[in-house]
């Protein structure tokens, strides 16, 4: 698995890629029929159920003219179409018009599908997007102080886009419907035409694909904007937690945030907080933005014998562990929260200066894997160490915030 490890950038001002052009899929075929070249086996028999419930395991259900719910095993009726993308090891279930989100990644373990990202039990237009299992943040992550900034000698206002929340926050990709422009069997391209937007003009595009064991997703963004203005780009995913939840991600500083969540001072992390091995998650809540990040990290979940390998070109994450919840976030981003208001601005904080025809590229991928019981079992296994100074790290607030 590999990650490209620098933003891609296209200077062609006047030319508009025809892959970011907005378009909708009306029927997407699954699968051609092929000649057998043994005999079927007699419907109804063994053998003919043991092959129907493999072919609904691996093939990809996507959304064709008629279908108004299509998720595998989805519980209850949705009044949402997802796209499902399947292999031997992965399940994949996206909403494009939920924002373009995911509402289940699972991984396959002996037939049962054990959930990585916390699933969407429930799916349906008017559901609250922070119930999904994971959302693509653009044209920026987190918050923005005062609703406004400065850039270019003019001033910025971002209105506020979410009900109780007083600030503007991760952009509106996550709150938009998403068009399906292509759709395989392990992958899925999704458009999104914000041209008419204000004060960001742009258009997207966001392809998630299985590759074996590993989800790879590629966030792009053209800005279709008169001015130039800047961009970031990152993902929110939900990732599952229980007691032996731990996470690898080492980091060499991070912005202590003030009562409204926006940052005050950057420090190095505590030692507690490195995450330089495997340490357990913080009992407290943790919701700060961490920087000289390597792009890599890992989770371990001991008790499921499951581990997770987290890649992505960006140099930032925000770490959010709210306490009693099945779930944390863990958000590779490429700048901090309230980029645009810190010294220097957005650029000097990760985010990228875009004129109008000018793109940006993301990447991340989660890769899954079944841990080695002899390493879970050795004497030496790293995550032993942190575990007493992880739980009684100082810092965190007592409260929640709205994601």
């Amino acid at each position: 698995m590999s990650v490209a490890n620098s933003a891609v950038r296209q200077t062609a001002r006047t030319r508009t890629s025809p892959g970011m052009a907005s378009a909708s899929v009306a029927d997407v075929a699954v699968g051609t029929a092929t000649a057998a070249t043994t005999a079927a086996p007699a419907a109804g028999s063994p053998a003919a159920a043991r092959r129907a419930r493999l072919d609904a395991a691996t093939h990809p259900v996507v959304p064709g003219p008629s279908t108004s719910a299509v998720a595998i095993g989805a519980a209850g009726v949705s009044d949402v179409a997802c796209v499902t993308l399947a292999n031997a090891w992965l399940r994949l279930d996206i909403a494009p018009q939920l924002g373009g989100g995911i509402t289940r990644f699972d991984w396959r373990s002996e037939g049962v599908l054990e959930p990585v990202f916390r699933r969407c039990e429930q799916v349906n237009a008017r559901m609250d997007p922070n119930q999904l299992a994971c959302y693509p943040l653009l044209p920026y992550s987190n918050r923005i102080g005062a609703g406004r900034f400065q850039f270019g000698g003019r001033d910025i206002d971002v209105p506020p886009n979410r009900a109780g929340e007083p600030l503007p926050i991760h952009g509106d990709g996550w709150l938009a419907p998403w068009s399906v422009e292509r759709a395989e069997r392990e992958q899925v391209r999704l458009v999104l035409d914000r041209s008419a937007g204000e004060p960001y003009s742009y258009r997207a595009a966001l392809t998630y694909a299985l590759d074996g064991t590993t989800l790879s997703m590629a966030l792009e963004v053209e800005n279709t904007g008169r001015d130039a203005l800047p961009f970031g780009l990152g993902m929110h995913p939900f990732l599952a937690r229980d007691a032996s939840t731990e996470l690898s991600a080492p980091a060499s500083g991070l912005w202590l945030a003030g009562q409204d969540w926006l940052p005050v001072r950057h420090v190095p992390a505590p030692p507690a907080w490195q995450f330089g091995v495997a340490y357990p998650l913080p009992d407290q809540l943790v919701n700060h933005a961490f920087s000289g990040w390597s792009g890599r990290a890992a989770v371990v979940w001991e008790r499921r014998r499951l581990s997770l390998s987290i890649c992505a070109n960006t140099d930032y994450y925000v770490l959010y562990t709210p306490p009693g919840e099945d779930f944390f976030c863990f958000e590779p981003v490429d700048h901090p929260i309230n980029a645009v208001n810190l010294a220097g601005g957005g650029a000097a904080h990760g985010m990228t200066v875009l004129a109008c025809g000018e793109r940006l590229v993301r990447r991340f991928a989660f890769t899954v894997e079944p841990m080695d019981m002899r390493a879970m079992a050795g004497p030496h296994r790293p995550g032993a160490r942190g575990r007493a100074g992880a739980r009684s790290a100082k810092g965190g607030r007592g409260r929640q915030d709205a994601r």
